[in-house]
């Protein structure tokens, strides 16, 4: 990828002067508006480390306790703010420490960058201590990487990373840059990337295209939209919503999608997929134009592809082409910036009620709080379950707290019985899935939105996979609100091995640690508390600390996420009990 030097000649440019390269790596952090990026150091990138330590007034460096902690605070950092996400480490260890972090931030569209450090130049390709391929390694995970070996390639290629990092649909970024390079010396100036030949990150809108789908949603007689994180990326939130309510047409989100859209509005049907509500689920197989905005047709959304709205015409809004038919099919596909297509698109669109149609989703609803709902939020038995210290921390918190959720049962409640009430509030690991996520991406989030309450919810697995990061908490004082869920199970394995092994519980029963004695090592504030009588006070008190706060929960131990649509089998096959 080359720099394209005429679109770039309305780029800001800093003037030259002579640095090393470690400094003029500082500097590009600064011209890009970083300050705060995360990382640990090491022999390979301490060049770096020691320019960090003289703009220490400019640029705040959080250590945190491993490698892959810094890729999930960057983008817990990233998905709150809308802003690029760094984390820096050293070579070998240190740089494949970052790839699950990478990986994550890749599939769910975080902007990202991290810079690693490298072994010197004339050391690449013979093993030397602490030499990995990170290159080759992080190549499938990744947006764009690029090796550098010379001081003088700094600045352009440190422009250029975060100009693909937040472009189009945004990703991760790694920059590898060897010891040598950090040494020596460059005349640096500076001048951001404003396009690379190429790379077009957004596609130019059709008008034919708009016309077409405006036809297809005004004939409809039952339409819905399922929307994405591409809404939020795309800061389409009000274009949404307005479209929404022209057009009466029922609206239902995949999990990254969640908080696009007020929680409580009245055309919000509800969550898709594996977890996911009765209603948009079942219907998704009735509708007669299925409108995609911003999501990529996920298997856990449309479960068996064969079955997955067959009677309907698709409508996919899109930024990314490589996701057009892709796993669904499209009789209209718009590319573009959400932003962009729903404002052309809605001066198009005729007014409408949809009143029956919306009835079918009320039916069906009132089925699920029958079979569902009504006992997780309300349970007559002795035990707790998820879904009640989910609806406690919402109404607590007035529903503005952003929740930042591991992986596993505890998540699919979270995003199930979450109420938002403003845009980037669901944080989670969605395609990949990463156990581990929740502790350290809500301290990020917490260090790129301080006004916010920002609570964690884990459950006891995921939570001992990064529970070192209390120790980042610890030396920062970051008032996290961190509640884990404790079941002593891996609780979705276990439920898996329930429903489809004949309840072999292979190596899911958790023999847990107190983890209230381990966050008061932390000079953490910590709880834990059994009865559903402790609830609503514990919950109070953890949310009016001004400091960070450790509540463990006991929850139900066999408690099983319903509804649920089996791996491969059609939405329409959707398990209430």
């Amino acid at each position: 990828m080359e720099t394209l030097k005429e679109k770039n000649k309305g780029a800001k440019k800093t003037t030259a002067m002579k640095v090393s390269g470690a400094e003029a790596i500082i500097h590009c952090l600064l011209a890009e508006g970083v300050d705060i990026l995360y990382g640990y150091p090491g022999g390979a990138i301490m060049p770096v480390y020691d320019e960090l330590y003289k703009f220490q007034d400019k640029l705040t460096h959080i250590l945190t306790r491993h490698e892959q902690g810094a890729t999930h605070a960057a983008q817990g950092f990233a998905r709150v703010t809308g802003r690029v996400g760094v984390a820096m480490a050293t070579s070998g260890p240190g740089a494949t420490n970052l790839v699950t972090g990478l990986a994550d931030a890749q599939i769910d569209s975080t902007p990202m960058v991290c810079i690693t450090g490298q072994v010197t130049r004339h050391l690449l390709g013979s093993d030397a201590f602490q030499e990995t391929d990170i290159i080759g390694i992080s190549t499938p995970v990744t947006k764009w990487n690029y090796q550098i070996t010379k001081a003088e390639e700094i600045p352009e290629i440190l422009a250029k990373a975060f100009y693909i990092a937040r472009s189009g649909r945004p990703g991760p970024v790694l920059v590898d840059i060897t010891k040598n390079a950090q040494f020596d010396e460059l005349d640096f100036s500076y001048e951001h990337c404003t396009g690379i030949r190429s790379y077009n990150p957004v596609p130019k809108p059709n008008t034919e295209a708009i016309d077409a789908a405006a036809k297809l949603i005004n004939e409809a007689k039952k339409p819905m939209i399922v929307f994405g994180q591409g809404v939020i990326l795309g800061q389409a939130e009000d274009e949404l919503k307005e479209l929404i309510e022209k057009s009466g047409i029922p609206a239902a989100w995949t999990i990254l999608g969640l908080s696009a859209l007020d929680s409580d509005h009245p055309l919000n049907v509800g969550m898709v997929g594996m977890h996911g509500n009765y209603a948009p689920n079942m219907l998704t197989n009735e509708c007669d134009v299925l409108i995609a905005i911003g999501m990529r047709f996920d298997d856990r959304v449309t479960g068996n592809l064969d079955t997955y709205a067959k009677q309907a015409k698709v409508i996919h809004f899109e930024i990314d082409p490589a996701e057009i038919n892709k796993n669904v099919t499209a009789d209209v596909a718009v590319l573009g910036n959400s932003k962009e297509t729903l404002g052309m698109i809605l001066p198009k669109i005729k007014e409408n009620k949809h009143e029956a149609w919306h009835n079918e989703f009320k039916k069906r609803y009132k089925i699920e709080f029958d079979a569902v709902i009504k006992d997780e939020l309300h349970p007559t038995k002795e035990g707790m379950t998820m879904a009640e210290v989910i609806n406690e921390i919402n109404t607590a918190s007035g529903h503005k707290a952003v929740i930042v959720s591991d992986v596993g049962q505890h998540q699919m409640i979270a995003c199930r019985y979450s109420k938002f009430k403003q845009s980037k509030s669901n944080i989670t690991s969605g395609g990949l899935g990463t156990m581990g996520f929740a502790l350290p991406a809500a301290i990020g989030a917490k260090m790129g939105a301080m006004d916010r309450e920002v609570v964690a919810i884990i459950g006891d697995g995921g939570y001992q996979m990064t529970i070192q990061e209390l120790g980042t908490i610890f030396q920062n004082k970051t008032p996290v609100k961190i509640v884990v869920l404790n079941n002593e199970h891996l609780g979705m394995v276990r439920q898996w091995q329930e429903l489809f092994f004949e309840s072999r519980y292979a190596s899911t029963v958790m023999s847990n640690p107190n983890f209230v004695k381990i966050a008061e090592g932390y000079d953490i504030t910590a709880k834990k508390i059994t009865d559903r009588k402790d609830l609503k006070a514990t919950i109070a008190e953890m949310l009016a600390s001004r400091d960070a706060y450790f509540l463990e929960v006991r929850v139900e131990k066999e408690d099983n996420v319903f509804p649920m649509i089996p791996s491969g089998a059609s939405v329409s096959d959707i398990r209430l009990k």
